[in-house]
C-alpha cells in the first residue's frame, strides 16, 4: 500500500513538473525579450541630383523596422553619434506608467547628448498592428524614423483573411538643404521655413523627379495574391492621399486598431498616423504607380509635388511604363470628410470598442495661429501659435522628471479647460489682438477619470486642419464637424457603439472633433499638433494624469541611465 501510495506521489510530481515546464515555455514563447541597437549616426545621401549628410539610424533613411509580438519587452539601447542632442519616441505605444520610454524631450526626458546612450525599457501589452517611432527633438525626425510592427499573439489570427505577403509603406518628406538651418532661417524671419522639396515613399521620391531612377522603391508582387501594407505617414508637415493604379484598398486598421473593413480607391492618412490596407493583385500583370500627394483645402502653401513608387507583377520587365492612379483632388474637402467617416472600430467580442459612456471631465480647446513680437523679424513680429490661447513654451528639464521629483518652477497646472474668450471661432478670418500669453501651463487629470476633449480649429489667421497627438493613450473619435462646435446638439451625433480608435487624429479645416478616454495611466504625456510648424510654434501641452491608489497605478521609479540635462 505504501508502495501505491508513493507510485502515485511519483506520478503527480511528474505531472506536475511537465505542467509546469509546459507553462513556462508557453510564457517563454507568448513573451520574448527583443534587443535593438540603435546608432545615430550622419551619412551622406543623394536625392534628386542633390548630396548632403543627414542623421540616421544605423546609416539608414528610414531607420529600421523594429518587429515585436504583443506581450513582448523590447529594450533598445540608442547611442548617438551625431552632432545634435536625440531623443526618440515610440509613436503609439501606451507605456503604462512608464513614461520615461515614452522619448519627447523635454517632456518624459532629457535628450541624449553625443557620445551617450540611453536604453529605452517597455513592454507591449494589448497592442498589436503597425506604428511607427522617430526622432521628437528640432526636427530632427525629417530623416531619423521608421516604423514599428507588432504581430499578434502567437496562434491569435488577424479578423480578415491571412495576406500572402506584407510591405511597409512610410511616407516623407525630402529637403534639398540641411533641415536644421532651414529652420533657423525661418525663425529668424519670423516666417514659414521653406517647404521640402519632395515628398517620398519608403525614403525615395520615384520617378517623377529628376536623378531618380535608382531612388524608386519598387514592390513585386504574384497575380492572385492578397498583400498588406503598413502605411505610415512620416511627413511633416503635410496631410496625404494615396493610391494605387487599378487597385482598389480595404482598410482594416488605423493606428494600431482594428477597424470595420471597408474598400476604397485611395485613402487620407495624416501626419503620425498608420493605416493597414489590404491589396488583392488581381489586376493584369503590368507594372502600376503607387502615388501620393498632399491634401489642402485652404490656400497655404505646400510641396505639392507627387511621390511615386511601382507595384510591379512578377515577372514583368522594367520597360513597361507604370500606370498613374486618380489622386483625390488636392483640395478635395468632400472626399476627406467622407473617408474619415467610414473609420469604424471593428468592436467585436475579441476586440471591443470600450467607449466612456460617462463623462468625468469636459475640455474644449480653442486652436490659433497668431503672432508674438519680435524686434529682429521681418513686420516685427514672428508667427506663433496656441492652445486655448496659450502658446507653450518648453522647459530645459524633463516635465515627468520634475513632476516625480516634486521639483518646484518647471511648470504650473493651470492650464484652463475652455479659452478665455468665446467667439465665433470659424467666422470671418480674425487678425487682430493675435498675440497670445506664453507659459508651462499644463492640465492635471486625475487617475481613471474620462475625459472628453473637445478640439476646435478657428480662423485666427487661417483655418486649417491640425493632426493632433497624444502620448500614453488611446482615444475613441466620437464627433467630427464642420464649423463651430455646439454643445447643446452636437453631442447627440456622436457614435458611442463603434467610433475609430485612434491615437492622432486630424480635427477637419475650420470645425471640430470631439474624443473620449480615459485617463489610467499616470504621467506626464504630451499633446500636440502633429504639424512640426505648429509644433514649433508652441500648438501643444501636456497632461498630469496622477498616480492611482494601488502602487501599480503610480509612475514606476526612473530607470539608472535616463539621460541628465
Amino acid at each position: 500500500m505504501s508502495t501505491n501510495r508513493t507510485s502515485r506521489f511519483g506520478r503527480s510530481l511528474l505531472f506536475l513538473c511537465i505542467f509546469v515546464f509546459v507553462s513556462l515555455l508557453s510564457v517563454q514563447i507568448e513573451a520574448a525579450t527583443k534587443k535593438y541597437q540603435f546608432n545615430v549616426e550622419v551619412k551622406n545621401v543623394s536625392r534628386l541630383c542633390h548630396a548632403k549628410p543627414i542623421v540616421t539610424v544605423n546609416g539608414g533613411f528610414p531607420g529600421p523596422t523594429v518587429y515585436a509580438r504583443e506581450g513582448d519587452r523590447v529594450l533598445i539601447n540608442v547611442t548617438n553619434h551625431a552632432q545634435y542632442n536625440m531623443s526618440i519616441h515610440w509613436h503609439g505605444l501606451k507605456q503604462y506608467a512608464n513614461g520615461w520610454a515614452d522619448g519627447p524631450a523635454y517632456i518624459t526626458q532629457c535628450p541624449i547628448k553625443t557620445g551617450s546612450s540611453y536604453v529605452y525599457d517597455f513592454n507591449i501589452t494589448g497592442q498589436r498592428g503597425t506604428l511607427w517611432w522617430h526622432a521628437h527633438i528640432l526636427w530632427l525626425r525629417a530623416t531619423v524614423y521608421g516604423a514599428i510592427v507588432i504581430l499578434p499573439k502567437q496562434a491569435t489570427p488577424f479578423p480578415f483573411p491571412r495576406p500572402d505577403g506584407e510591405q511597409v509603406i512610410v511616407f516623407g518628406e525630402w529637403w534639398h538643404a540641411d533641415v536644421e538651418e532651414v529652420v533657423k532661417q525661418g525663425n529668424a524671419l519670423g516666417l514659414p521655413p521653406n517647404m521640402s522639396d519632395a515628398h517620398t515613399i519608403n525614403g525615395k521620391p520615384g520617378p517623377l523627379f529628376l536623378c531618380s531612377e535608382k531612388h524608386t522603391f519598387v514592390m513585386e508582387v504574384e497575380q492572385g495574391k492578397r498583400y498588406l501594407l503598413r502605411i505610415v505617414n512620416a511627413a511633416l508637415n503635410d496631410e496625404l492621399f494615396f493610391a494605387i493604379a487599378g487597385h482598389n484598398m480595404t482598410v482594416v486598421e488605423i493606428d494600431a486598431v482594428y477597424t470595420k473593413p471597408f474598400t476604397t480607391n485611395a485613402l487620407l492618412i495624416a501626419p503620425g498616423q498608420t493605416t493597414n490596407v489590404i491589396v488583392s493583385t488581381n489586376r493584369a500583370p503590368g507594372r502600376y504607380f503607387m502615388a501620393v500627394r498632399p491634401f489642402q483645402d485652404v490656400p497655404i502653401p505646400v510641396d505639392n509635388k507627387t511621390a511615386t513608387a511601382i507595384l510591379q507583377y512578377k515577372n514583368i520587365p522594367t520597360t513597361v511604363m507604370p500606370l498613374l492612379p486618380n489622386l483625390p483632388q488636392p483640395n478635395d474637402t468632400e472626399f476627406a470628410l467622407t473617408y474619415n467617416k467610414k473609420l469604424r472600430s471593428l468592436n467585436t467580442a475579441n476586440f471591443p470598442a470600450n467607449v466612456p459612456m460617462k463623462v468625468d471631465r469636459s475640455l474644449f480647446f480653442t486652436v490659433g495661429l497668431g503672432k508674438s513680437v519680435c524686434a529682429t523679424c521681418v513686420n516685427g513680429t514672428r508667427l506663433s501659435a496656441s492652445l486655448n490661447n496659450i502658446t507653450f513654451v518648453m522647459p530645459e528639464t524633463g516635465l515627468l522628471q520634475a513632476h516625480y521629483f516634486n521639483k518646484k518652477g518647471v511648470f504650473t497646472v493651470d492650464f484652463p479647460d475652455k479659452p478665455p474668450t468665446a467667439f465665433n471661432y470659424t467666422g470671418a478670418p480674425i487678425t487682430a489682438n493675435l498675440f497670445t500669453s506664453k507659459g508651462t501651463r499644463l492640465s492635471k487629470i486625475a487617475f481613471n477619470s474620462t475625459v472628453e476633449l473637445v478640439i476646435q480649429d478657428t480662423n485666427l489667421l487661417s483655418v486649417e486642419s491640425h493632426p493632433f497627438h497624444l502620448h500614453g493613450f488611446n482615444f475613441f473619435v466620437v464627433g467630427t464637424g464642420v464649423g463651430n462646435f455646439d454643445p447643446a446638439t452636437d453631442p447627440a451625433t456622436y457614435n458611442l457603439v463603434d467610433p475609430p480608435e485612434r491615437n492622432t487624429i486630424g480635427v477637419p479645416t475650420g470645425g471640430w472633433a470631439a474624443i473620449r478616454f480615459r485617463a489610467d495611466n499616470p504621467g506626464v504625456w504630451f499633446f500636440h499638433c502633429h504639424l512640426e510648424l505648429h509644433t514649433g510654434w508652441g500648438l501643444k501641452t501636456a497632461f498630469v494624469v496622477e498616480d492611482g491608489p494601488r502602487k501599480d497605478q503610480a509612475v514606476r521609479p526612473p530607470p539608472k541611465d535616463l539621460p541628465a540635462c
